[in-house]
């Protein structure tokens, strides 16, 4: 009889084992017929946009701009975003170390001579959850989506992760990166038992776009179940123009736009978002001057007009990266803002470039164009896997990750069949 006992005590310990892993929505390491157990809800990887997660620096510089600027740092700091350096005088200190060096003949940007830029908490969500590590809401940035994906079930840094990246370069010098990217996607789904969804925002979604049409149709029907798209910019932004025109302090006033326009120009992912040919009528004036006008096919001359003649360089490097639209060949959903006036031309004094321009408003987020916008529904006539449009009146760029419709619509994908 006792043995009958420990017979039946063991049976009921493994029953409530495998409840206990049902019940957690975690798979356990095998199912039943020895293979891996498929997961309740998908994996996630997020793909943030421009400016969209932290950088670090260290410093050993052979000079600095400033008496008040560090030459020397022991160990790494918080780059972007500190909102400590974004203040007068301290914020020369920032341009400096922020800024990019481009090599003509390489084609190729490179961070000053002593400043050494990485990138912190690839596979985790921190450093895009909030911009600010002092998570100060002025910096909160996927929180909200992230956050309600833990309520739904989901774990931080296990089965949904982020993939942080350098911003300010375009995908052509980010290699290491996509294969990092293409590694951790493919231990997420073993893990799993099931396919990835990748969730982009802003110019991530160009970088998950060009990640996808390199990827082997094969592969995508492995790993990737849906590619949820949010304000995505497909055809670049008219905003840029003024970006490398003028510099855009965000309505900072502490800020000089023409201060930071140096290091803004430098980013070699500004120049790869001006407007794209495909989507903007070539006759259409994007930037005015008392004696000019620029249109999407006069980037060539704007660049020399400004004096920034290596940003054609740039733009003529990273132009081909997505500009054909090659659909996904994943299931895609594609969610964008509209109804808030958006920098659509810029009218320019006689003082151009160094003047603030007047600026002409159109339909929008807030920073995405509409026509750029709305390019994803080209792919419904172009690859077999499903595409979802859902426009989002009112939403403004980076307010709609907090939207309860879009955090609504992102709970859908998960846990749809």
């Amino acid at each position: 009889m006792a043995g009958w006992h420990r017979v039946i005590a063991l049976s009921i310990g493994l029953l409530l084992l495998l409840l206990t892993a049902l019940s957690s929505g975690r798979p356990t390491e095998k199912c039943l017929s020895g293979k891996p157990c498929r997961s309740p809800r998908p994996p996630v990887v997020l793909i943030p946009g421009d400016l969209g997660n932290q950088l670090e620096a260290k410093l050993d510089k052979p000079s600095v701009v400033h008496y008040i600027c560090y030459k020397k740092t022991d160990t790494f700091y918080t780059l972007w975003l500190n909102l400590e350096l974004l203040v007068p005088i301290a914020i020369d200190c920032w341009i400096d170390n922020i800024r990019l060096i481009y090599n003509s003949t390489t084609h190729t940007s490179s961070a000053p001579p002593g400043v050494f830029v990485r990138v912190p908490g690839f596979g985790k969500t921190y450093s895009l959850e909030y911009l600010d590590p002092g998570k100060r809401s002025v910096g909160m940035y996927f929180f909200s989506i992230v956050q309600a994906m833990v309520e739904w079930g989901y774990t931080r840094d296990d089965d949904v992760r982020g993939a942080p990246y350098d911003w300010r370069k375009a995908p052509n010098e980010n290699k290491e990166y996509f294969l990092a990217l293409q590694q951790m996607i493919e231990e997420m789904a073993e893990k799993a038992g099931g396919p990835v969804v990748l969730i982009a925002h802003s110019m991530g979604n160009m970088y998950t776009l060009y990640f996808l049409n390199q990827q082997p149709q094969a592969w995508k029907d492995k790993y990737i179940k849906a590619f949820v798209c949010l304000g995505a910019p497909w055809a670049g932004v008219a905003k840029t123009l003024r970006v490398v025109t003028s510099g855009d302090n965000n309505r900072i006033s502490v800020i000089s736009s023409l201060k930071i326009r140096s290091q803004q120009r430098t980013a070699v992912s500004t120049n790869w978002l001006l407007p794209y040919a495909h989507s903007w009528p070539k006759d259409q004036v994007l930037v005015q001057t008392p004696t000019t006008n620029y249109t999407v096919q006069d980037y060539e001359r704007l660049y020399s007009d400004i004096g920034f003649s290596e940003g054609w360089l740039m733009r003529k490097d990273t132009e081909p990266l997505v500009s054909d639209l090659m659909p996904p060949g994943v299931a895609v959903h594609c969610l964008y803002g509209s109804g808030i006036p958006t920098s659509a031309a810029f009218k320019y004094s006689d003082k151009f470039p160094d003047v603030e321009p007047d600026v002409v408003y159109g339909d929008g987020d807030g920073t995405v164009n509409l026509q750029s916008a709305v390019q994803c529904k080209r792919w419904a006539g172009m690859q077999k896997q499903p595409v979802a449009i859902k426009e989002l009146p009112g939403n403004e760029h980076v307010n709609m990750l907090t939207n309860v419709t879009t955090v609504a619509y992102i709970k859908t994908v998960l846990f749809s069949p």
